[in-house]
């Protein structure tokens, strides 16, 4: 199995921030590349061609039967690295990110049971607090959803029945997890000093 966490940390050595989610992909597409050079690796695989679901996997490491899928949501900063500028924007609605992410964890489950592959990794990395710190009101909306530091994440997930159809459009059906997983944060890296400078990663493994 990967080791995520020493991935994480030696693209955190050069990378600490990114553009956007594809710059997070191919970066850590080619840290993988690099730590594991045997190892072939596909960007935006589809592993069921023949499906008229057209989705796609964001990493693809055939040789060793491992799907990734990524998430990177970003509070806004503008600061500079290494002679770079970067103007994250902020993406806001963290509920229905929230879900996305399971969703993906949900979709990883299904590929392994469908035989696509051997193991799954979904990473969420972000700079906004609001996802790893746990909420201090337990009855929104949104609470099936929360991905905490800490929080335990299994069975069914579904909106409250006080949501608005506006939230939940093209996100209502509920998610189930199969397994059962402790959501682990871990530091990432915290650039100089300002407002939403520091960067922490989830991990959820699948399989493996």
């Amino acid at each position: 199995m990967l080791d995520v966490d020493r991935l994480m940390t030696g693209l955190a050595k050069t990378r600490p921030i990114f553009h956007n989610e594809a710059d997070f992909q191919h970066a850590l597409a080619w840290q993988i590349h690099q730590e594991l050079p045997d190892c072939q690796v596909r960007l935006e695989f589809n592993p069921d061609p023949d499906s008229a679901e057209r989705r796609y996997l964001d990493i693809w490491l055939p040789t060793v039967g491992a799907a990734i899928e990524l998430k990177y949501l970003t509070r806004r900063l503008d600061t500079a690295y290494d002679g770079e500028r970067f103007a994250l924007r902020d993406q806001g609605a963290q509920d229905i990110r929230r879900y996305d992410f399971l969703k993906d964890v949900q979709r990883l489950e299904q590929a392994i049971k469908q035989g696509q592959a051997k193991t799954g990794l979904a990473v969420l990395l972000t700079n906004d607090p609001s996802y790893w710190t746990q909420p201090e009101r337990l009855d929104t909306i949104d609470a099936d959803f929360r991905i905490h530091d800490g929080r335990e994440i299994t069975g069914r997930l579904a909106w409250s029945e006080k949501s608005s159809s506006g939230t939940t459009k093209s996100r209502e059906v509920p998610i189930t997890i199969q397994g059962s997983y402790t959501l682990p944060w871990q530091d990432y890296a915290t650039l100089p000093e300002g407002r939403y400078t520091q960067f922490r990663y989830l991990t959820v493994q699948v399989g493996g």
